[in-house]
C-alpha cells in the first residue's frame, strides 16, 4: 500500500463501523486560552468530553493535522536527528462519545492492523495502565481482560502514569489508554532481545503506532481528577509510524511520504542522503519542517515574533540554518518545494494546493529575511573572534551567544560549530542560564492562576440570544477566579446570554449584570472552546439570584458597522485587485476595522479610491441584511458563501448576504439590518504586515465623518497659514523647493567649514616614530561631516592614527582611525579601541580594524577621551 491508500483504508475501515468522517481541524488553535495548536486528533471533539457541546453524531473518524514543538508535548529537538519525531504529522483516529467504549476500540484496532493491513501479530505488543497511588487509580484489569481475546497474555504489558495514561494539558478530558507497539528490528536482533523488553524503551525500531484512550476523567486544576458525566473512546495512530510499519521501512523518512521530498532535496543541493549522518539530519529536517511550516500558514497562521507565529518562524529557520549549513543553501529554497506538496497532500488537505502561490511567496519572503539575518550574524561573529583575540580569550561568553540567538536568532548549536571551526567554544552553561533568565521574566510577566469551574446552577449549555435581543433575563451557571498580577477577576457563565464573545475578529461585547440594586460591569466577552465566557471584576453578592444581562448597546452598534463594512470592504478589494484576494485576519470594533488580505503589492491610491467608492456605494443603496441560520454547510458552499481558511465550520452554519451578487460569506458576527445605518466608509491606512499580506484599516459613521472633518480643517489652517493661495499644492511644492535650495547651501557651508578645520588638525599631527599621531577635539554639524572629515585625513595622511572628539550639536561621538599598514604591522584595531574610549561618553560602538565611531550621552567626557587616546598612543 502506498500512503495515500493506507489512509483512505483506515478512514473507510470506521466508516463501515458507522462513523461520520469528520475533516481535519486547523492545526492552529482559536478560542482555547489551554493550547497553542492542535497537538492531537480529539482537541477539535474537546468540548463533546466536557459536556459543553452535544455532537450530532456519536461515532467520528478522520486525518488530524498535528503540531508538536511547544507545551507538553516538545519533539521540535528530537526533529530529524532521529527517524521518528515530527513537528507536523497526521493522527489517524476513531472516536466515540458516549456510545462504545473499551471493548469495540480494542477488537477494532486488532482486527484493522492485523487482518486490514496484515501487520505480523508476532511483531506487536499492546500496554494497559498499571494503576497510580497519588491518583487513587487501581490497574485497568478490563482492559487486559479483554485484550487477551485477542493477543497471548504475555504480549500484554502493565505501563505507568507516564506511558499509560493520557492527558490533553495540565488540566482537561484524560484517562488510561492502551497502546499498540511493534517491533520493526531485524529477526536476528529480536532473537537476540524479546521485543517486550524494548516497549517504552526509546528505542527507535520498537515503536508506538496506535494509543485507544478511554476519557471518563476531567483534571481538574487543582491536580484532582473528575468523572466525566459520558465515557468516551479517542484513538490516536501516527500516520507516519503506520506508513513506516506497513511498509516495513526502518524509518519513517523511508516511506513514500517522505522519499519525493528527499529526492528533491537531493536534486537541488546535489548531496545524498544515507552517506553523512550531518546531511541526512538536514535533509529530515527540511523534509519535515516544510509541511508544519506550509500547513500553519494554510490555516492563517503568518511567521511573527510573537506566539504561534513564533513557534512557525522559528521552525522554517531551522530548516534555513540547517540548509545552509550542511546542503550549501545560500539562497531560499524551501519554497520550491509547495508543488510536490500540493501533488502529495492536497487530495487530502485541498487547502495547500488552492493557496500554493500564497504560502510559497510567505516562505520565500521569511528564508530570505533570515538568510540576510544570518549573514549579519556571521559577520557579528567574526567581530566577537576578533575581540576575543585582542583579549587573548576563546571562549564567547553565554551572554554573548545568547544575543546571537535574541538578535539574530542563531540557535546555540549554530554559534557553537562555527566557533569550533574558527578555534574557540561557547559557554554553553552560560547560555542555558541566560535563557532560563528569559523564560522567568515571560513566565513573571504572563502569570495568572485560573480555580476550578464551581457550579451555581445545573450546567444544561449556554443559549446564545444576542443576535435578536440586547437585553436577557439569565442565571449564573457556573464562576471561577482568576488571579493575576493585575489583581483577581472572575469569569462567568450564563445559561441565555445576549453577549457577543470575541470570534471571527469581532471583539467581545461588554455590559452590565444588574440583580435588584446590584450592578456588576460586564468588562469583556470571550469564548473558551464553544462556551462563552463573562469577565467581571468582581462576583455577586449572590450568584444563584436572577439577572437582566444589557449589552452596552452603543458600542455593540458602532461595532456592528463595522464588521458589516468589512464584508463590503472584501467583496470591494476582490472586484478591484483581483480574485486571489482572501482574508488573513481581521479587528472589528467601535473604533475601527482592519483587514488583513492576500495581495502582493502596495494598492495604488486609485485603487484604494476604487474601493472606498464602491463600498460607499453599496452603503448608499442601503441594501438590507439577509441572515440565513443553520444552514447545511454543502448547501452554504453552493450558494458561493465565502469561507476562510485557518476556520473550522460545523456541519450547520450562518450565511450573511448583502446582495445575492455581492457579498455572502459564512460569519458567526453581529450586523446592521441595512447598510445605510453604516453612514460613511472612509480608508485611513494601507500597508504591508508580512510578505504577500496588506492591510487596510478603515473608519464609518461618525469617526469617519470626524476624520473628513479634520482633513478639511487641516486643510484650510494650511491655506491661512500660505495667505489663501490659488494653488495650494504648487504653493507647498515651492516651499519644499526653497528648503533643499537652502540645505544645499548650507551643506556647502559645512564642508567649507570641514575643509579649513581639516588644514588646522593636518598641522596638528605628531610624528613618533615613523607613526602620524592625531588626537584632537572638535565641533561638527553632523556625523557625516565626521565621517568625511576622517577618511580625508587618512587618505591625505600616510601611516596615520587618529582619535577625533567631536561635539555634534551637543551630542558626544568618537572616530577612530588607522591606516591599513599599522592594523597588520603593529595588530592596531580601531574598533577595539573606540569601544574602550566610548566608555568615557557613556556610549558605545564599534565598526573595522581601520575605521569605527562611537556615540553616547555624556559630551563633557570628551576631554576624558582625549587623556585615554594620548595613554592608548603611547603604547605604539
Amino acid at each position: 500500500m502506498d500512503a495515500k491508500r493506507i489512509r483512505s483504508t483506515f478512514i473507510e475501515y470506521f466508516q463501515s463501523k458507522q462513523h461520520q468522517f469528520v475533516p481535519s481541524s486547523p492545526i492552529v488553535v482559536k478560542n482555547d486560552p489551554t493550547l497553542m495548536f492542535t497537538n492531537a486528533g480529539m482537541n477539535q471533539f474537546k468540548d463533546f468530553f466536557l459536556g459543553n457541546e452535544t455532537p450530532a453524531y456519536t461515532r467520528a473518524t478522520n486525518s488530524q493535522k498535528c503540531l508538536r514543538v511547544s507545551g507538553k508535548h516538545n519533539d521540535l529537538e528530537e526533529v530529524g536527528v532521529d527517524t521518528y519525531h515530527h513537528t507536523m504529522f497526521e493522527m489517524l483516529g476513531n472516536w466515540s462519545f458516549g456510545d462504545y467504549f473499551k471493548k469495540e476500540a480494542i477488537a477494532w484496532s486488532w482486527e484493522l492492523l492485523t487482518e486490514i493491513y496484515k501487520l505480523p501479530i508476532e511483531r506487536l505488543y499492546v500496554t494497559v495502565f498499571e494503576g497510580d497511588k497519588g491518583d487513587g487509580l487501581d490497574k485497568d484489569m478490563e482492559a487486559f481482560d479483554m485484550w487477551t481475546a485477542h493477543v497471548d497474555k504475555e504480549r500484554i504489558l502493565f505501563g505507568d502514569k507516564k506511558d499509560n495514561f493520557w492527558e490533553m494539558g495540565d488540566i482537561g478530558p484524560c484517562g488510561p489508554c492502551s497502546e499498540i507497539h511493534i517491533d520493526l528490528r531485524p529477526e536476528e536482533e529480536i532473537k537476540a532481545v524479546p521485543g517486550k523488553d524494548l516497549v517504552n524503551a526509546d528505542h527507535p525500531q520498537v515503536i508506538e503506532i496506535w494509543n485507544l484512550v478511554f476519557i471518563q476523567f476531567n483534571r481538574q486544576a487543582n491536580g484532582s481528577l473528575s468523572e466525566l458525566p459520558a465515557k468516551h473512546i479517542d484513538t490516536g495512530m501516527g500516520f507516519e509510524r503506520l506508513v513506516r510499519a506497513i511498509q516495513n521501512k526502518s524509518s519513517n523518512y523511508d516511506t513514500d511520504v517522505f522519499t519525493p521530498f528527499i529526492e528533491a532535496v537531493e536534486a537541488k543541493s546535489g548531496k545524498k542522503y544515507g552517506q553523512d549522518e550531518k546531511i541526512d539530519i538536514a535533509i529530515r529536517v527540511i523534509v519535515d519542517h516544510i509541511r508544519a511550516i506550509s500547513f500553519t500558514i494554510a490555516d492563517g497562521q503568518l511567521p511573527s515574533n510573537n506566539k504561534a507565529g513564533y513557534v512557525i518562524r522559528r521552525i522554517l529557520r531551522r530548516a534555513v540554518r540547517y540548509g545552509y549549513t550542511f546542503l550549501g543553501f545560500n539562497k531560499p529554497f524551501l519554497y520550491e518545494l509547495l508543488p510536490l506538496l500540493s501533488e502529495h497532500f492536497g487530495e487530502m488537505f485541498p487547502e495547500i494546493p488552492s493557496q500554493e502561490e500564497f504560502i510559497s511567496k510567505v516562505i520565500y519572503e521569511e528564508e530570505a529575511s533570515f538568510l540576510r539575518t544570518l549573514d549579519n550574524g556571521l559577520k557579528r561573529l567574526d567581530q566577537i573572534k576578533i575581540d576575543l583575540e585582542s583579549k587573548g580569550e576563546k571562549v564567547i561568553s553565554g551572554k554573548v551567544a545568547f544575543e546571537l540567538y535574541d538578535t539574530f536568532g542563531f540557535p546555540l548549536d549554530l554559534t557553537s560549530l562555527i566557533a569550533r571551526e574558527n578555534g574557540i567554544s561557547v559557554d554553553e552553561k552560560g547560555f542555558t542560564e541566560e535563557m532560563t533568565k528569559q523564560k522567568e521574566r515571560s513566565r513573571a510577566a504572563a502569570e495568572q492562576e485560573t480555580g476550578d469551574w464551581i457550579l451555581v446552577g445545573d450546567d444544561a449549555g449556554v443559549q446564545f440570544v444576542g443576535y435578536d435581543n440586547l437585553e436577557s433575563t439569565t442565571n449564573i451557571i457556573k464562576y471561577r477566579e482568576i488571579k493575576e498580577k493585575k489583581g483577581t477577576k472572575y469569569q462567568l457563565v450564563l445559561e441565555e446570554t445576549p453577549f457577543y464573545a470575541e470570534s471571527g475578529g469581532q471583539v467581545g461585547d461588554s455590559g452590565v449584570l444588574i440583580s435588584g440594586e446590584e450592578t456588576i460591569k460586564v468588562l469583556d466577552t470571550k469564548k473558551e472552546n464553544d462556551l462563552i465566557v463573562h469577565f467581571v471584576e468582581k462576583l455577586p453578592q449572590n450568584p444563584s439570584a436572577n439577572f437582566t444581562a444589557k449589552v452596552n448597546v452603543p458600542q455593540r452598534e458602532l461595532t456592528m458597522n463595522n464588521h458589516t463594512a468589512t464584508h463590503l470592504l472584501h467583496a470591494a478589494l476582490k472586484e478591484v485587485l483581483g480574485d486571489h484576494v482572501q482574508q488573513k485576519g481581521s479587528l472589528v470594533n467601535d473604533h475601527l476595522l482592519r483587514f488583513d488580505f492576500s495581495h502582493f503589492s502596495k494598492m495604488t491610491d486609485d485603487e484604494i479610491a476604487q474601493v472606498e467608492s464602491i463600498v460607499n456605494k453599496k452603503i448608499r443603496e442601503n441594501i438590507p441584511l439577509k441572515e440565513q441560520r443553520n444552514v447545511p454547510i454543502e448547501d452554504a458552499k453552493n450558494m458561493g458563501a465565502t469561507a476562510l481558511f485557518g476556520e473550522k465550520y460545523g456541519e450547520f452554519v450562518r450565511v450573511i448576504t448583502f446582495g445575492p451578487d455581492y457579498s455572502v460569506e459564512l460569519c458567526g458576527g453581529t450586523h446592521v439590518s441595512s447598510t445605510g445605518k453604516i453612514g460613511l466608509f472612509k480608508i485611513v491606512s494601507e500597508g504591508s504586515i508580512s510578505s504577500g499580506v496588506r492591510r487596510v484599516e478603515a473608519i464609518t459613521a461618525e469617526g469617519a465623518e470626524q476624520y473628513v472633518n479634520s482633513q478639511i480643517s487641516l486643510v484650510k489652517d494650511l491655506e491661512e497659514l500660505l495667505k489663501s493661495p490659488k494653488d495650494l499644492k504648487k504653493s507647498v511644492e515651492n516651499l519644499l523647493q526653497e528648503r533643499n535650495e537652502l540645505k544645499k547651501e548650507i551643506e556647502g557651508l559645512h564642508l567649507k567649514q570641514a575643509g579649513a578645520l581639516k588644514d588646522d588638525l593636518v598641522k596638528a599631527i605628531e610624528n613618533v616614530e615613523g607613526v602620524n599621531q592625531l588626537i584632537a577635539k572638535v565641533n561638527l554639524p553632523s556625523a557625516d561631516a565626521l565621517k568625511k572629515l576622517a577618511f580625508e585625513l587618512k587618505n591625505e595622511v600616510d601611516q596615520l592614527v587618529a582619535v577625533i572628539a567631536a561635539d555634534i550639536s551637543g551630542k558626544p561621538q568618537i572616530a577612530v582611525v588607522i591606516a591599513e599598514e599599522l592594523v597588520k604591522d603593529k595588530q592596531l584595531n580601531a574598533g577595539a579601541m573606540v569601544r574602550d574610549l566610548a566608555k568615557e561618553i557613556q556610549g558605545g560602538g564599534g565598526g573595522q580594524p581601520f575605521f569605527a565611531t562611537a556615540g553616547g550621552k555624556k559630551v563633557e567626557g570628551l576631554d576624558q577621551v582625549l587623556v585615554k587616546a594620548k595613554e592608548m598612543f603611547s603604547s605604539i
